[in-house]
């Protein structure tokens, strides 16, 4: 099965890509991780919005780029996620070297800081991103922040 990649910022979306997107993470984060919270934050609109489609145009794999300010001092990933469509495929793995040069290209010379379910903490380290935070309770779930400085994004 071939996976179509594409990033748009949030007025470049369809309203079906938004609908499939929005669905996606409320499957994710608030049903699958059993975690009521407000997905919906108000950042979308200032954010690109990279995504995975299947042939099926099915969304397999999603991760929002956050401009430096608006969560964090420095430029962000986040609501990183795999569909059932795209597990198993790794997909994951792939989105994230994507995000990554998506990053790069939308905020050059940038460092990228992310707030991490711990549990993944091993697999963004994969990444080279460095832990700079203890562990620290979101909405229930246990995080640590994490920095990928941009002197280490341009040595990958």
């Amino acid at each position: 099965m071939s996976i179509h990649w594409q990033t748009l910022a949030f007025s470049e979306l369809t309203t079906s890509q938004l609908y499939a997107i929005l669905q996606a993470r409320s499957e994710v984060f608030v049903v699958e991780q059993n975690c009521p919270y407000l997905d919906a934050d108000g950042a979308d609109l200032n954010c690109h919005h990279l995504s995975a489609w299947n042939d099926e145009s099915q969304l397999a794999a999603y991760l929002r780029v956050v401009p430096p300010g608006l969560k964090y001092p420095e430029a962000s990933l986040g609501r990183v996620i795999t569909t059932q469509h795209g597990r198993g495929q790794g997909l994951g793995k792939q989105l994230l070297v994507r995000g990554i040069a998506e990053c790069q290209r939308l905020h050059p010379q940038q460092a990228i800081r992310i707030g991490a379910q711990h549990y993944l903490e091993k697999f963004y380290q994969s990444f080279g991103f460095v832990t700079v935070s203890d562990i620290y309770l979101e909405d229930d779930i246990p995080h640590v922040e994490m920095l990928l400085s941009a002197s280490t994004r341009s040595q990958s």
